[in-house]
């Protein structure tokens, strides 16, 4: 029987070895993770964040589901959306991540329950949630289908799927990215996290994420309806959104 393999950055590696690799990366990257996305984004990653809760439609009293929210930005505006009456759950698959979170979390004096769990196995009822946000965590997952599939297994009918993803940048920008994310990206990587290696792969998974379209259509096939896009900063962001009918 032929072993299933898939993207590692450029690499083709096994299926059962990419969840090992990727936490190797995020378990490096972990202590300086803010610092560098305020860095390679030029503080643009808050922006960002901002707009997926403002358009989101979450309302106080409103239960959130943040996947692979790692060191908290999102569960931390979300939980100051939902108020009091509400509650926000933040997960991440990989410990180390998840530790930074809780302590932010803890440190804003914020009640925000923290675990760890898979995405493509979430240990959480149907229908219990009325939105669920993964941002920057989506192309770090082996069976992104399995995953969106899951999303929308959790949702409450009516509720909201947010994807808050790096895309595919306008196509007269192309050769500038490319030097931005596969030069400078590792250089500042090596400077700052001390990891020039973490953020080769991390530029690398960006290309090998789908496109705005194909992401589109994969979220569609999950379930979920009236699916459409932002792009943000000429694409090289983009919020999907989709509903659970």
């Amino acid at each position: 029987m032929t072993e299933k393999t898939t993207h590692f950055g450029f690499k083709t590696i096994s299926e059962k070895t990419k969840q090992q690799k990727v936490g190797e990366v995020f378990h490096s990257v972990a202590s300086k993770y803010d610092l560098m996305n305020d860095v390679m984004s030029a503080g643009l990653h808050r922006v960002w964040k901002r707009f997926t809760v403002d358009v989101s439609g979450v309302k106080a009293g409103d239960k959130v589901l943040d996947i692979a929210g790692g060191s908290g930005d999102l569960s931390k505006l979300f939980a100051q959306k939902v108020g009091t009456t509400g509650e926000v759950i933040l997960t991440d698959i990989n410990a180390s991540m998840l530790t930074v979170g809780r302590d932010r979390m803890i440190d804003a004096g914020l009640s925000v329950p923290a675990m760890q769990c898979n995405a493509e196995q979430l240990p959480f009822a149907d229908n219990s949630f009325d939105c669920v946000i993964v941002a920057f965590g989506l192309r770090n997952m082996t069976g992104k289908d399995v995953a969106l599939k899951e999303m929308q297994r959790v949702l409450k009918v009516g509720g909201r799927l947010l994807v808050l993803e790096f895309s595919k940048v306008w196509q007269p920008l192309e050769k500038l990215y490319d030097v931005y994310s596969f030069k400078l990206l590792p250089f500042m990587g090596k400077l700052i996290a001390k990891d020039a290696e973490s953020y080769q792969y991390l530029a690398e998974s960006i290309r090998m994420h789908p496109d705005q379209e194909t992401l589109k259509k994969m979220m569609m096939d999950a379930g979920l309806s009236q699916v459409d896009y932002h792009n943000l900063n000429a694409g090289v962001v983009a919020l999907h959104k989709g509903y659970k009918t």
